[in-house]
């Protein structure tokens, strides 16, 4: 016997949920075609910082957002998802990616990370950005950080090493973002060659009171250890936590604790307080 609910849906009928979800996927594809399109779009800056001394900032990591029509700031988490497959996708790649090497431009005195999905390996515009500013000052590629997560590595890995080795002798770095949340098999270090790693936040929020998650970052730093790979934890929220974190070999820290994302440029404000102004 069907479910009851099942046979309130008429055959052939798409039901109330499939059809929100439906409906939702499709409001965000627009909405970014059109940002995209009219150039509403900017980046999210969260600092990303050193464990140890000098307990700087090590990096900021870039986060891209839209704008809806009302000029509200959307992130990328409300949009993303449904645009992974999709043409936009990529776009929103090359967008984040012009964005930020022309802040490492304007700022030289910051390292930047952007994300990306392998799905842009190959696509001639994000190639045309990538080059027209490493040609206009290659010290730019020194401080840009290209975070690709586990699941879009493994999607086309042979895509991935060659775009890796033709990037890091121009000083490009590459970290593995969402370290420990698939099957990434610690096997693939050796063929990828990254040069950091960022445990995904699901292990870290609460990490000080989670024998399970603790154990488990213990072992993904090791593994990082053996490869030479810099490892950074997001979703540090607590200082109870971050404190666990640096006591097990953790190089860097990111979260709420330290700094919410901001389309205002917090170097600025860092600067301002070392000139005591």
């Amino acid at each position: 016997m069907r479910d009851r609910k099942q046979a309130d849906v008429p055959e052939g009928t798409e039901s109330p949920l499939n059809a929100a979800v439906t409906s939702r996927d499709e409001s965000s594809v627009q909405m970014a075609t059109d940002a995209v399109k009219h150039k509403q779009c900017k980046l999210a800056f969260q600092p990303v910082m050193q464990a140890h001394q000098p307990f700087g900032v090590a990096f900021y990591e870039g986060f891209i957002r839209v704008l809806d029509e009302t000029g509200r700031v959307i992130p990328a988490r409300d949009f993303m998802p449904q645009l992974e497959n999709t043409p936009i996708g990529r776009d929103l790649d090359c967008v984040a990616l012009e964005m930020g090497l022309r802040t490492l431009t304007q700022n030289p005195d910051i390292r930047l990370s952007i994300n990306m999905s392998a799905r842009s390996i190959g696509y001639a515009r994000y190639s045309r950005v990538m080059e027209r500013f490493l040609k206009k000052d290659s010290s730019v590629g020194e401080r840009l950080i290209l975070e690709i997560s586990e699941s879009s590595a493994m999607t086309v890995p042979e895509l991935v090493i060659d775009f890796m080795d033709r990037l890091q002798p121009r000083g490009v770095a590459f970290a593995l973002d969402d370290f420990g949340a698939s099957n990434f098999s610690f096997r693939h270090f050796r063929e990828f060659l990254f040069d950091a790693a960022k445990i995904d936040g699901q292990f870290v929020r609460g990490i000080a009171d989670n024998p399970d998650n603790q154990a488990l970052v213990r072992a993904l730093v090791a593994v990082a250890r053996e490869f030479e790979i810099l490892v950074t934890a997001e979703s540090v929220e607590t200082r109870k936590d971050a404190e666990f974190l640096v006591a097990n070999g953790v190089d860097c820290l990111q979260g709420f604790l330290f700094g919410a994302p901001t389309v205002s440029a917090p170097w600025k404000g860092e600067k301002a307080k070392q000139t005591g102004s």
